[in-house]
């Protein structure tokens, strides 16, 4: 059983790499995919000290939110460079850097 989402799925854009390795991905996260995962870290960190204020545990839930926020930024800027390796997403400028 082939469990492999993106074999039934034809990239629109040139693939770049099918197979990615964990390093690979977060090497080519770009500008964009650094602001998305600290705008996502600071909302959180904001929500969790707004919603610790009323049980007065604004630090704990502070740190809470900003490590959950931390790593739902960090799944999409992943998920965004995963998908312009693999010809998912509009990717000129990973065919250009990896293609020779």
């Amino acid at each position: 059983m082939n469990t492999d989402i993106t074999a039934s799925v034809k990239p629109e854009n040139p693939e770049v790499d099918r197979n990615l390795p964990f390093t690979k991905t977060v090497a080519n996260f770009n500008t964009l995919d650094y602001l998305r995962l600290f705008t996502i870290t600071g909302v959180s960190v904001i929500v969790g000290y707004l919603s610790g204020i009323k049980p007065n545990i604004r630090g704990p839930s502070m740190v809470t939110g900003g490590l959950i926020g931390l790593t739902g930024g960090f799944m999409y800027a992943y998920q965004n460079s995963a998908g312009c390796l693999m010809g998912f997403f509009p990717n000129d400028a990973e065919v250009a850097r990896y293609k020779n």
